[in-house]
This record gives C-alpha cells, structure tokens and sequence, in this order.
C-alpha cells in the first residue's frame, strides 16, 4: 500500500483556507499515485482549536467541510483529523480521523488518549474513543491512531492511561499502524519521537506511518519530521523539519536510512525562525520592529527575524541614553549593516531628561535607583509602539528565558511587544545560537561578513541603565543561573534539592524567591515561542497571589 503523507502548516480557525491546502496536497499525492492520504491531527480546524470549537457555527462548520473533502476523492482515500460531536454523555465533542473513501460511508476513529498536561488540555473539549478497530482499505487492515495515542508510558511523564489503543488495534488484526500528529516541538524531540515509534513497531511487528503538523500556531511551533518505519523498526522515510513536504511510501518497504538529527542550535534558529515566520503571518503582520542596544538578545532576534521574514521586512531602532556605550551603538549599527536591515537612530537621552524633571520636587531628597533605570526601558517601548502604530510592524521583545524568569526586565519596558521571541531561550543558549550563527550558519547561507559582530557575543553583558553597569553585577553567572532555573522551572526540583546538588544555599534561594515574586510579570508579558521542555506561558500555571516558600 503506497502512503501519501501531507505535511501541512494549517492555521487555526480557517477552515475554508485548511480545506484547500488540504486538497490541492491530496490531488498532488493522489495524481502521484498514492492509495491513501494522511493528514495530520485535526487538520481541518488545525491544532489546538481551544474554546473555538465552543462557538455555535464552529464545529457544524468543520463537518460541513468533511463533507466538501469527501464529495471531492478519487480512487484514493484520505485520512483527514477533524473536531467530531459526541452524540453520548461526558464531554461535547471527539478528536476524530475521518476515513473519506469514494462511494462509502464516511467511517470515523476518536482519539482514545486525551493529553492533559503541560500546554495540553483536551480533556476540556474532548470525550475519549468508547472503543477502536482496525478499518479495511485498499486490501489491508488499517488501524487509525491520533498523536497521544502511540506514546507509550516509558516516554510520558508518568503512567497516565488504563488502555493502550495501538495494542487493542493490532490484536484485533491491524496490519498497519498510521497515526494523525500535531507533536510540538521542543529541543530534541525529533530524536525522542522516532525512538518510540521505531520501538513501538519493533514491539508489535507492524510498520507505522507517522504524520506530523508543522507550523506556528501561537506559542507553539510544529517541526513536522513526519517518519515511517517498517516492522522491524527501521526508518524507511523521514520528511524534512520546518517547511511544509509531501512524499509517498510503501508500507512494505524494506530499505532502511540512518536518522540523523541536526545541532541543538540548528534546530533552535530554524523553530524560532518558523514560529516567528508564521506569528507574522497568521495574524496578518508582514514586517517586524525591535530595539537594536548592541547586545547580544537583540542581536540574536534580529537575525532570527531576517531569515524568517527577509531583511526588507524587518527594521532595528537603536535607543541610546547617556549611559550607552559607544561600542554598544557601533555594534547595533554594524549588526544592521551584516544582516541589511534599516536602522533608526531615536535617541531617549533628551526625553529622560525631561521625563525625570517632571519629578523634581516629588523625589527630592531621594536617591535615584531602579526607579529612574526602569524610566529607559519605558521610553524606548514607547518608541517602538509609536512605529508599530505609525508603520503597521510588529514589535519584537528580547529578553532571555534567564531574565524572565527572575525579573531581570522591565514591565511595560522592554518586556513590551507582539512575540517575545526567545522567551524560551537560556542565556546560556543565546550565546550557543550567536556562535552557530557566525560558523555553521554563515558558510551555509554563504555569507561573506559574520551576522553578529563579534564584540557583542565576547563584551560582558549589560543592560546600561546606569553607569559601568553589568549584569553580573546583580546576576549569578548564567552558567550558574540557567542551570538552577532548569531544575527549579523545568524539573519542579525544590530548593533544597538542588542544594543537594551542590549548589550554593544563598544563590539557590535568591534565584527560588525571584522566580516566584515575578509571576506578576510573566503573566503580562508578550507570547512566547516553546522550544524547551517547559516554557513560561501554557504549560506552566502558577498562582500569583500565594504564600508557597520551600
């Protein structure tokens, strides 16, 4: 049976715009010669639909574009993801696969196991499948999987299902396994998910066609890398990550390809490229504004933001006040001339003068601290609001997951904007992406100058709010700081637990109570693009109002 996989970039909500690309793939795959099409999961509505599928015409509208899709195949069939009702008791609606044939009923597989867990939360809408079977299609028995449903308990968080639909389906004599996916990205994940499927086909004997949803939807970006394995395991096919692809296998392939998965940075500038890409795109932006300080973050986003939406599309603004360093301005000014983009020079230094003079008489007496530093940041979103009003850009934030998560930024200052970028991204791991920038990423692009100048990745970080100001000044060194917040954010590991690991009791306990006291400020911040395995935003609900010390 040959297999026609659609890796598609669906947007949420556009139903009539999905049905297209869902087509115009199908009639591509099935003039190609496919016998059968995969979509993947909820393809029609794209993922996840959230409190969408709550409004009255919504889910009626989505069956009525099933329908369109089936009055529309061939001698090839489609496995199309939807939004289903549930006629029954429990929640409204299924996450369902549609099996449209020509001249057949349309037949119907519900997901079994609902992910409600870090940024998912299906058991909101979703009622689980009452029961699952292998359907007869081109000769062959097919069993109808959807993302959750093959991730087995050794790759879950902790055991949390009593049934295991792939098992269920093969005993019932499923000779193929495909499964409908809309898997988030995160750092390595690629790796992990061909590693269970390529178990889970070795454990069963059945070859597994794996389709997976690639694009930006909000905080989430989808990589694709789609993959089909054969009985034995072995990688028959794989899809390329990031960009939309099309490809037909044969289930009884047998020739098998080595999985290779690129360099951590790679795949970090190619998800935040795409995630960014589509944000623009999605909500019908078409270019981009950020403050340009000459550090590292901005460097870092700026070119991020090129190679997702072209320089010409993508315009910096340098800000300086009289604590910017002229170095600092000169790297601002040569990172825009390497990466072709217009520069604004706006300077705030005339305004924070008059700004701080309002105070005059209401602070005398006192002496100026982060009061008057918070003033800067402020001006400069400002600034850049009044270009994205003027203009029609988006504003780009800047700060690293490491500021974010101790309160080492400015609300409604530099925390400002559309897309916080890199919200998700260590400092630690900004340094890693401005070094794979300039290497591997220069000579592959075949760039004559390197992106980032060289003395913003090797200058002493800053936010130059006051004089010879750094930010280990105030900071614990980000080697330091990164790792602490991993096992506090990430792992949930208490203070005393990672004062068990060999860290300093007073440095743990500064970055503990820092991370709680800025909740406030995260839950005002701009989205964020995922990309680690916990980002601030969906997947991470805290109280801000709470009393909890470890």
């Amino acid at each position: 049976m040959k297999i026609g996989f659609a890796q598609l970039n669906l947007t949420v909500g556009d139903l009539q715009g999905n049905f297209d690309r869902i087509v115009q793939s199908y009639d591509r795959l099935a003039a190609a010669g496919a016998d059968l099409v995969i979509t993947p999961e909820l393809a029609v509505t794209g993922y996840p639909p959230q409190d969408l599928v709550f409004k009255s015409r919504f889910v009626p509208e989505t069956l009525a574009i099933v329908k369109q899709l089936h009055s529309r195949i061939g001698n090839t069939a489609l496995l199309v993801g939807f939004v289903d009702r549930n006629e029954g008791r429990g929640r409204p609606f299924h996450n369902a696969a549609a099996l449209l044939e020509r001249g057949k009923p349309i037949r119907v597989a519900h997901k079994s196991l609902l992910p409600t867990y870090d940024v998912f939360d299906e058991d909101r809408y979703f009622q689980p499948a009452a029961k699952v079977e292998p359907f007869e299609c081109g000769g062959r028995k097919i069993g109808i999987t959807i993302c959750e449903d093959i991730w087995t308990e050794h790759y879950l968080p902790r055991p949390l299902y009593d049934c295991e639909p792939t098992r269920s389906l093969i005993e019932q004599g499923a000779e193929i396994i495909l499964n409908l996916s809309a898997s988030p990205f995160t750092l390595q994940k690629p790796s992990i998910r061909y590693e269970m499927v390529a178990t889970l086909a070795r454990t069963y004997q059945r070859p597994i066609f794996y389709c997976n949803m690639v694009g930006g939807n909000d905080q989430l970006v989808f990589d694709g890398n789609s993959i089909a394995v054969n009985s034995s395991g072995g990688l028959i096919a794989r899809l390329p990550g990031f960009r939309e692809d099309e490809q037909i296998i044969d289930t009884d392939s047998k020739a098998s390809i080595e999985f290779h998965e690129s360099p951590a940075p790679e795949q970090l500038f190619n998800a935040l490229s795409l995630g960014v890409r589509d944000y623009l795109r999605k909500c019908n932006f078409k270019s981009a504004v950020l403050g340009l300080s000459g550090g590292i973050d901005s460097a870092v986003v700026a070119a991020i933001a090129v190679h997702a939406l072209g320089a010409e599309n993508v315009v910096g603004v340098s800000m300086p006040s009289q604590y910017s360093s002229r170095g600092s301005v000169d790297d601002a000014k040569k990172l825009a001339q390497n990466l072709g983009i217009k520069l604004l020079h706006i300077s705030i230094a005339e305004a924070f003068a008059v700004f701080k003079s309002q105070f005059k008489e209401i602070f005398s007496g006192l002496a100026e601290n982060e009061t008057e530093e918070n003033m800067q940041p402020r001006l400069r979103a400002m600034t850049l609001m009044a270009l994205s009003n003027k203009f029609g850009h988006l504003v780009l934030s800047t700060g690293n997951k490491s500021e974010l998560a101790v309160g080492y930024c400015t609300i409604y200052g530099d925390m400002a904007g559309g897309l916080a970028a890199i919200s998700d991204v260590p400092k630690t791991m900004i340094y890693e992406l401005a070094r794979w920038m300039n290497s591997d990423y220069r000579s592959r692009a075949g760039r004559e100058k390197e992106v980032i100048p060289s003395p913003t990745i090797e200058k002493p970080p800053s936010a130059e709010l006051k004089p010879n100001q750094k930010d280990q000044d105030t900071l614990p060194p980000y080697e330091i700081l990164d790792e602490i917040l991993r096992l506090y954010v990430e792992e949930n590991l208490s203070a005393r637990d990672i004062i068990g690991r060999g860290f300093d009791e007073k440095t743990v306990r500064w970055v503990q109570r820092r991370v709680d006291l800025n909740e406030y400020k995260r839950e005002q911040a701009a989205p964020g693009l995922k990309v680690t395995s916990r980002a601030f935003g969906l997947g991470r609900r805290m109280p801000i109002a709470q009393k909890y010390v470890d």
